[in-house]
């Protein structure tokens, strides 16, 4: 769902950068009262395991089309809104800017769509609301907790994903894009994108449902008073970071090459034998401004790993090189901007 600059006018785009910004500042303020420490090594993990989940592409089986996870609830989950969406923040930078995946004019468009919503939205109006809740309590403690979890996760996902397109169907259309009539174009996104949801559900419930089984207190809302993890804190953390390596390293390998929702709903797939959908010309669509050529050229130069490969190479050892530095760069960039913000250290209370 990553927006490229084509698809946005500048006016549009300033406004969501914004709009992110603004939401951006308001968690910074929320978090420097956060004296949590074991957030840290936390966010640096589960940070890195969203970035490389984002570069395996699964396969929607009869569609043509692929999905890849977004994270915002799993991230959530984990650190709570706000940590989460500047962990979001941190992922899709690098992306654009040393990946050259999403448009670097549109990046606040793209933290909006694929940040906000699961971060703030999942987390306030499925998460925490399901986990407080009664549900599947004559299931048993844990049994019930799990099925909670589960729950939350899948209806989280969906719903996150329908307003992420939904907003993307919406800044293409306030940006004067003729070529997409707002109703086909919904039509298309909505639902791809419900599909991708369900699978990104069922991922996310996975990786909690291992935290809970481990450590049960890394969990937002999760009552984990009187329960021992089958793991120590270290282990579990090291379990999620070789999970990054492995899935950025070494699973990214086998992603669909089909298009992604947003790709496949302006591009089509003929080539494969589906439909054209949208139709639009993939190397001359949308819109063009100064705007967006300055941040091309932004991004050309410092993009050293574009489309996850190397320049002018289709080596597969361009993805694996991109997958583990990618990883290794988010969860070190997250960990100095914790250290730079004073977050999630022990402060003394009087």
């Amino acid at each position: 769902m990553h927006m490229a600059d084509a698809l946005l006018a500048p006016a549009v785009a300033a406004t969501m950068y914004v709009a992110s910004g603004t939401a951006a500042g308001l968690s910074i303020h929320q978090l420097r009262k956060d004296d949590e420490p074991q957030k840290l090594p936390t966010m640096a993990v589960s940070a890195a395991l969203v970035f490389a989940g984002q570069m395996i592409n699964y396969t929607i089986p009869g569609t043509g089309s692929s999905g890849h996870m977004c994270g915002g609830m799993l991230l959530s989950a984990l650190l709570g809104p706000q940590a989460g969406f500047l962990s979001m923040i941190v992922i899709l930078a690098i992306q654009s800017l040393f990946f050259a995946d999403g448009g670097l004019m549109a990046l606040g468009a793209n933290v909006w769509n694929m940040a906000f919503y699961g971060c703030f939205v999942g987390y306030y109006l499925i998460w925490r609301p399901i986990q407080r809740s009664r549900l599947f309590a004559g299931m048993g403690e844990k049994a019930g907790q799990r099925a909670r979890i589960i729950l939350a996760s899948i209806l989280g996902c969906v719903l996150t994903l329908q307003l992420g397109s939904f907003s993307v169907v919406l800044e293409t259309s306030l940006s004067g894009i003729t070529e997409l009539p707002l109703g086909a174009f919904c039509a298309l996104m909505q639902p791809i994108h419900l599909a991708i949801g369900m699978v990104e559900g069922l991922v996310t419930a996975a990786v909690l449902v291992f935290v809970y089984q481990s450590r049960p207190e890394l969990l937002r809302d999760v009552d984990a008073k009187g329960e021992s993890g089958k793991r120590s804190l270290r282990a579990t953390i090291a379990t999620l970071a070789a999970a990054a390596l492995v899935v950025g390293g070494g699973l990214s390998l086998l992603a669909s090459s089909n298009p992604d929702g947003l790709e496949w709903a302006l591009f089509g797939n003929a080539e494969a034998g589906y439909s054209e959908n949208m139709g639009l010309d993939e190397d001359n669509f949308g819109v063009s401004s100064a705007a967006a050529d300055k941040a091309g050229a932004i991004q050309e130069a410092t993009s050293f790993l574009p489309d996850y490969a190397f320049s002018g190479s289709d080596s597969a050892v361009g993805t694996s090189v991109s997958g583990i530095v990618g990883s290794v760069m988010v969860a070190g960039v997250s960990v100095i901007i914790c250290l730079a913000g004073g977050f999630f250290r022990k402060r003394k209370h009087h």
